[in-house]
């Protein structure tokens, strides 16, 4: 049996900015929580995936995963579990903003991270909000 070759983090993103052309500015590991409709409609919240900025935009790259649980909950399904991605160029972006909580006594009994929110426009022009949990930092 062939395994499949394995690439380091490092190559990993050293073949993404190459693939992109952009250079990444910083990124994550988060989860989808609400903001873009083609995952709202869907009701993908909740699934998690790289959640990046780059030179050109935003991007959140969510993989499929499958495992033999997998094997009996989507053999009923018409649509076979397929990578999930967002983008918004630079110049839709509004604004960016990392909401923590700062009051000690919540940190202690609510252990969520950080909101990491955008407000962007969408093709016509309608100012939008894309929010999802994320903690920035090493990964």
């Amino acid at each position: 049996m062939l395994k499949k070759q394995e690439i380091t983090p490092d190559v990993f993103w050293r073949e993404f900015e190459e693939k992109t052309n952009e250079k990444i500015l910083s990124r994550a590991l988060g989860k989808y929580i609400s903001g873009w409709d083609e995952f709202d409609n869907k009701r993908w919240g909740g699934i998690w995936g790289l959640v990046i900025m780059t030179s050109g935009g935003f991007r959140f790259h969510s993989f499929p995963q499958y495992s033999w649980i997998d094997s009996f909950t989507h053999f009923m399904e018409k649509e076979s579990p397929k990578e999930k991605t967002i983008f918004i160029e630079q110049e839709k972006i509004v604004k960016t903003e990392i909401i923590k909580e700062t009051k000690w006594w919540k940190k202690i009994f609510s252990a969520s991270p950080p909101l990491f929110v955008i407000q962007y426009t969408d093709e016509a022009g309608n100012k939008k909000r894309l929010t999802f949990e994320a903690e920035f930092g090493n990964f």
